[in-house]
């Protein structure tokens, strides 16, 4: 990995082999590391798609991914789609919501793909879906807040 950008919270990396070769990643986020870990790169339109794949790990008894682990994607989903809106600040998760829609296998690519539908003050607010290999697994909205500088 290369190509850090320290913060008090952890610190950004890029990806250098591998399938996500280039996505952007946090380093330091203990819960996050473990659970995905999660990467997240700028498309060309200029939005955000965030994205890993699918585990064991991440599946529940039926064999299906754990609700728990799309809505901590989810989560992370959030941050990513509200870099630009962000600016480099920190910030909370005030409200997740999200609709299941199906289930993600094991193996498959999980995506997450969304907009800010409120945003530039202290409070930002988003909504996307999860897809499991391009089909839908959950709709989602959240409202982060901006944190203010110490």
């Amino acid at each position: 990995m290369s190509e850090a950008v320290e913060t008090s919270y952890g610190a950004l990396k890029v990806m250098e082999e591998g399938e996500f070769a280039g996505w952007r990643f946090w380093e330091g986020d203990p819960f996050e590391t473990r659970s995905g870990p999660f990467f997240y790169r700028r498309e060309d339109d200029g939005s955000y798609v965030s994205a890993f794949r699918a585990e064991d790990r991440h599946m529940n008894g039926g064999g299906s991914m754990h609700g728990g682990c799309m809505m901590t994607f989810a989560d992370f989903a959030l941050f990513a789609i509200a870099t630009d809106a962000l600016a480099g600040d920190h910030a909370v998760t005030l409200n997740l919501s999200g609709d299941f829609l199906g289930p993600i296998a094991s193996s498959a690519l999980v995506e997450a793909r969304g907009e800010v539908t409120r945003g530039g003050g202290k409070t930002i607010f988003v909504r996307g879906t999860v897809t499991g290999d391009g089909k839908p697994a959950l709709s989602f909205s959240g409202i982060i807040r901006r944190l203010s500088k110490r």
